[in-house]
């Protein structure tokens, strides 16, 4: 049987997986071949912790929770069009520097569409 720092983790990637829908406790720990004991205080230990946020719901007919990362996994897209990966003047920009983030216009330009996309996407939620 794994350990239970190795259940947690396994249980964390799977959660973290799963994304904005989340996943159902049962499911969970049937996909891990875990018992429902050790899955649930998996999960309460990764709420304990901050990892992971709980809501239950009726799922199929039983009450269950259903179990949401607390953090996204990191993805490139966040960041690729970003302006300092290809600014020439990246080497010499700095918070105190000549150049800096604070006064940068394509920077800003680019965080300004960056939160105009995100909330027309919001709105058309």
């Amino acid at each position: 049987m794994p350990k239970r720092s190795e259940l947690e983790h396994k249980a964390l990637q799977s959660i973290a997986n799963s994304g904005e829908e989340g996943i159902p406790q049962s499911d969970l720990w049937r996909h891990m071949n875990a018992t429902s004991r050790e899955g649930s205080r998996i999960a309460l230990k990764l709420e304990n912790k901050g990892l992971i946020r709980r809501e239950r719901e009726l799922y199929e007919g039983r009450w269950t929770f259903r179990l949401f990362p607390n953090r996204k996994p990191v993805s490139i897209n966040s960041i690729i069009n970003c302006p300092c990966l290809s600014c020439a003047e990246s080497i010499r920009c700095g918070a105190y520097g000549a150049n800096s983030p604070n006064d940068c216009a394509q920077l800003t330009v680019w965080l300004v569409d960056l939160i105009q996309q995100r909330n027309s996407v919001q709105g058309d939620s």
